[in-house]
């Protein structure tokens, strides 16, 4: 039976959570693809664990048990491995370690799943090239909207038809913190202090509700399935931080539903990009959604207008998405045994 080695680097929540699921479904993967998966090393910030005959459960929840100082250069050069999960956090200046740990493994031909969104912002054009120059790929749909298909249904399920553009609901918190002012009438803090309560919004949930996180992951998409050249620095941005009770009674009583969504299309012989708060009458697909529900709208020329709504904002969601690219390549076989 061949053997796929994995190697994961930013072992935080949601990488825990993928090395779970990995366990988890090892029996799947052998009766579907034929193929026995092993974590062959897993590394945080400053500490690791490397093991070529594999990692066992219990040795990776005992953290007494990694390695100081096994982390970035020390662990690349010591792990086995043939596809590699990036879950670090997120540098949307210079892509941080996740950059240099996907660099490493793309140019050795490596298969790579990307969770981490700063590397993708940074360089995701420049990581496509390596991944094409060397034989290997790169996968990221924990870091396109994790849990709700963007890239995959933008590229791949309307891959037949001409898209004219899209609009989507990315960031789960501020889909929260609009519908619960809007349902509940709470106050804009209010609502971020109850997506806190509810695990959604992130102790400092600025980055969302600024609107960063929208554009972080539009400019990923877009690179991706337009193969354009957005930078976030250069992005048009709007966040829902000014929006009061007041707005949200009035746009209520107009039958209107805020939603801040990023925006990506072919205008007039051009292309514009941006994070914008746009209004929603109540037959819109957006204005249905609960909760911290995403969505997305695409518009193509042969397939007329295509809209999918849902996706869990979860660290187990994000994993799932992660693994959705490890099941893909383990179905195309696409990863040789090193």
């Amino acid at each position: 039976m061949r053997t796929v080695d994995v190697a994961v680097t930013g072992y935080g929540r949601i990488a825990r959570e993928i090395t779970s699921m990995l366990e988890a479904r090892a029996a799947a993967y052998r009766a579907r693809h034929g193929v026995q998966v092993r974590i062959t090393g897993v590394c945080g910030s400053t500490a690791g664990l490397v093991d070529p005959a594999g990692l066992a459960p219990e040795r990776l929840a005992d953290r007494s048990g990694f390695v100081h100082g096994l982390t970035g250069e020390a662990f690349l050069e010591a792990v086995r491995a043939d596809v590699l999960i990036e879950a670090g956090p997120s540098d949307y200046a210079t892509g941080g370690a996740a950059l240099g740990h996907l660099r490493w493994a793309l140019a050795r031909g490596l298969d790579a799943i990307a969770v981490s969104k700063g590397a993708l912002v940074v360089d995701l054009r420049g990581l496509l090239r390596l991944a094409a120059e060397h034989g290997g790929s790169l996968r990221f749909s924990g870091a396109a909207a994790s849990a709700l298909p963007t890239v995959d249904l933008l590229s791949h399920s309307l891959a037949g038809a001409t898209l004219q553009g899209f609009e989507a609901v990315l960031t789960g918190t501020a889909a929260f913190v609009l519908d619960q002012m809007a349902a509940a009438g709470l106050g804009l803090s209010d609502a971020v202090a109850l997506a806190q309560a509810q695990g959604i919004a992130e102790p400092d949930p600025s980055f969302d509700i600024d609107g960063w996180d929208t554009a972080a992951k539009l400019v990923i998409i877009a690179n991706a399935v337009f193969d354009a050249d957005l930078r976030l620095d250069g992005l048009p941005r709007e966040g829902i931080g000014a929006v009061t009770p007041g707005h949200v009674a009035q746009w209520k009583s107009a039958g209107l539903t805020p939603r801040l969504v990023g925006v990506a299309e072919h205008d007039g012989g051009g292309f514009r990009a941006g994070v914008e708060l746009r209004l929603y009458g109540e037959d819109h697909p957006f204005a249905q959604l609960r909760g911290s529900m995403k969505g997305l709208r695409a518009v193509t020329e042969e397939m007329g207008t295509l809209t999918v709504t849902g996706g869990a904002s979860h660290p187990r969601a994000t994993a799932a998405a992660a693994l959705k690219d490890f099941e893909h390549l383990l179905a195309a076989r696409h990863v040789p045994h090193q």
